[in-house]
């Protein structure tokens, strides 16, 4: 009961955080035994997306420092998780955990511990969750796996027959920002049997690394994969799935190494970082410049979302005093409570869940006590339905200050963004050109040159609503 409870308001959380969850492969998560292996981008956020989304009920392996809180023991204990030891150098630190040295028996009486407990759950049909990167990171590609997953994977096998492992891949368009959007996969499961060879830790490891490397972005450096993802937008027809638009980035950044050095690959990536480059300069995005509006347009879907932010307001306006002072403290304070980039995120939720909750609590037993059992009541269906206009009020005064801005370069840089149009539309053609004729002959185009969604006008709420013009936009990389 305590699980369901948590998974549902963790389920709602996310849904206030992020403006939309794209889950694709729900099919692949079969019944009986279960382990989830994910890669790591976003801190807590990860196992909560998994959570929340997979249909399964799931115990994740969790460093054992998280358990020290109280409140944080509390939550973790009731999402079933197991703490599992980490190694700690004599100079109290390793990635990020930071604590006295253990010695090599201690970590292993911990461990066995726990791994006994994560193959009960298992023995019973239940699912385990676990990353193999074994830390939370924001580096461009995957770290190098751990050899927990394969180990439970093997010894599971071996006490209660063949375990599925099922690879999950998280890809956030701006990992840091409130109100972005996420890509959920969960590819083909890996059916481990039990095997006593001394190579087989290692070949486990592998496949799950080639599993989720099939359903990440990789790369050496992040501006390459920014490079490689004006490459994508110029080539990717209109109004596609987030699945496809990082099915494209996955593929391009796969594959450009071993075409890096071909002469007209370079020769291209050179015109696409000095059009990146041109777009900086300006202020505008690839999105912006591709759209091609004029302002007449402009102002008529700002004007739009006036009137949907003055249809929404009147109904912010009760509980106003408890969403606005959360979100403002959360964006300015989480970055100064963390100095890694990949907790960001999981501050800014913590922060914001925890103050607006404390808030509700506190109107709501005030109305209950001061006013009566119907005000109670009434403040308790209020004041969410007042924090969901105030999500929308925020989405659409979003929109209307992109356009401001979008107005406003239109009227400075008219000649600079005629001219830079125009070499967007000659290197979009030359881009899907070199990527034809380059790609490896055994490799299907996801979109080939004449596929029919390549032309034609995106819809009015994908134009006006879509947030997918980087997943890797320079803001987030500085």
């Amino acid at each position: 009961m305590a699980y369901r409870i948590l998974a549902w308001f963790l389920r709602m959380v996310t849904r206030v955080f992020f403006r939309q969850i794209e889950v694709v492969g729900l099919e692949n998560v079969p019944s009986g035994p279960v382990i989830f292996a994910g890669n790591h981008p976003n801190s807590l956020i990860d196992p909560i997306l998994i959570i929340t989304t997979c249909g399964r009920k799931v115990h994740f392996a969790a460093k054992d420092t998280l358990f020290k809180g109280r409140i944080m023991r509390a939550v973790l204990r009731g999402l079933g998780a197991v703490p599992l030891a980490r190694k700690v150098e004599a100079d109290g630190k390793i990635g990020d955990a930071v604590g006295p040295a253990r010695d090599a028996a201690e970590m292993a009486k911990l461990n066995d511990a726990a791994f006994e407990a994560m193959f009960a759950v298992l023995a019973e049909g239940g699912t385990i969750g676990i990353f193999p990167e074994g830390i939370s990171h924001d580096e461009s590609q995957l770290a190098k796996l751990k050899t927990g997953a394969a180990r439970l994977a093997l010894g599971g096998a071996k006490r209660s027959g063949p375990i599925a492992v099922v690879p999950c891949g998280l890809t956030f368009i701006h990992p840091k920002r409130f109100r972005s959007r996420v890509l959920v996969q969960y590819g083909t499961p890996m059916m481990i049997d039990a095997a006593d060879d001394p190579d087989a830790v290692k070949r486990v490891t592998d496949t799950i690394g080639a599993a989720l490397r099939r359903l990440t972005i990789n790369a050496p450096d992040w501006e390459t994969v920014r490079a490689l993802d004006t490459v994508r937008r110029l080539y990717q027809p209109h109004e596609i799935s987030i699945e496809d638009r990082v099915e494209l980035a996955r593929r391009f950044n796969t594959y450009y190494g071993a075409l890096a050095d071909h002469p007209k690959v370079v020769e291209i990536m050179q015109r696409v970082r000095a059009y990146q480059q041109k777009l900086d300069e300006l202020g505008l995005t690839d999105r912006e410049l591709a759209r091609d509006l004029s302002k007449l347009e402009i102002v008529a879907r700002m004007f739009r979302q006036i009137v949907l932010i003055a249809w929404w307001l009147p109904l912010t306006v009760p509980a106003a005093p408890l969403h606005v002072p959360p979100l403002v403290f959360a964006r300015i304070a989480s970055h100064r409570l963390t100095p890694r980039k990949d907790v960001v995120a999981t501050t800014k939720m913590l922060i914001g869940m925890g103050l607006v909750v404390l808030a509700y609590a506190c109107v709501i037993g005030y109305a209950w006590y001061a006013l009566g059992l119907w005000w109670g009541i009434a403040a308790t269906i209020l004041l969410p339905l007042s924090g969901w206009a105030t999500l929308r009020v925020l989405d659409r005064i979003r929109l209307v200050r992109r356009a401001f801005g979008t107005l406003g370069r239109r009227f400075a840089f008219r000649r600079e963004v005629r001219a830079l149009r125009e070499e967007r539309a000659a290197l979009a053609q030359d881009v899907i050109r070199v990527v034809t004729e380059v790609k490896p002959e055994n490799l299907q185009s996801l979109f080939p040159p004449d596929h029919p969604d390549r032309v034609g006008e995106e819809s009015e709420e994908a134009r006006e609503d879509s947030d997918l013009d980087s997943a890797y936009d320079k803001r987030e990389l500085e």
